[in-house]
């Protein structure tokens, strides 16, 4: 349909399953270009299992997904993923570079190796999360917030148009989550579209001008203010947090989301 087009992402009923127990049931978005979009909900709701079902990094029992109007095996180079850290073998012998470098292996021919233009943009990544100078580190030897930056970084050297970001802030420092919030806005100053599962509530009006609550059904969607309400963040965490009304409190104009509109 044409207005697929004009959308970042669109999702039809999709159905997840581990061991024939449905871990997402009939989850139906359509997210506009441009956006930063968190993706909220409690433990066990899905939010990791629906990025990667997405991507077709785990298979699905059903439904449909289009990324710019086509489906994701068409538009890989356009697509970045950032998983989340704790999943990642960083015993791995290899350094900060080469991880990076890994950003442009799809701007390459099956028989091209990288060269001094997939190194330099490597290294122009690596300089705006503030790591160029762990260039030549292996990764093993880094922090757990200098790691997370080394993956935005490799994010950014693919240079896609849509970006997934599973939890990027946990377990970060102050200042690595200072440098990711300015990294995403400069993304969406770009134009880019940046999904991110995102665990703090407190954040959301400030990080964020869409919303996805996620409880294995979508709950509510849509922009930051409209999405972001005490019966919406009741219906999806089942009443278990405390304080939902003060959580949801509007913003004063001064503090709308990161360069909002």
């Amino acid at each position: 349909m044409a207005w697929e087009q004009e959308r970042a992402l669109v999702v039809r009923d999709l159905t997840v399953a581990y061991q024939q127990r449905a871990v997402l049931k009939g989850v139906s978005l359509s997210l506009p270009e441009g956006k930063l979009i968190g993706v909220v909900g409690p433990n066990g709701a899905g939010k990791s299992t629906m990025l990667k079902a997405i991507l077709g990094l785990i298979p699905r029992v059903s439904g449909e997904v289009r990324i710019f109007g086509q489906p994701v095996e068409r538009v890989r180079r356009a697509v970045g993923y950032v998983p989340q850290r704790a999943s990642v073998d960083w015993d791995f012998p290899t350094d900060v570079l080469d991880v990076v470098m890994m950003g442009r292996y799809g701007h390459l021919g099956l028989l091209r190796r990288p060269g001094a233009r997939e190194r330099a943009a490597a290294l122009d990544a690596l300089e705006r999360v503030g790591m160029a100078e762990f260039a030549h580190r292996q990764i093993s030897q880094l922090s757990g917030g200098q790691q997370q930056r080394v993956f935005l970084a490799r994010a950014l050297a693919q240079d896609a148009r849509i970006y997934f970001m599973d939890e990027p802030f946990a377990g970060v420092d102050a200042a690595t989550e200072k440098a990711i919030v300015s990294l995403l806005a400069g993304l969406r100053a770009c134009g880019r579209t940046v999904v991110v599962v995102h665990h703090d509530l407190q954040t959301v009006p400030e990080y964020f001008d869409w919303l996805v609550l996620l409880n294995v059904r979508v709950l509510a969607t849509g922009p930051v203010e409209e999405a972001f309400t005490p019966e919406n963040l009741a219906r999806t965490y089942g009443g278990r947090l405390g304080n939902l009304a003060l959580m949801a409190e509007p913003l004063p104009a001064a503090r709308r989301p990161m360069g909002g509109d």
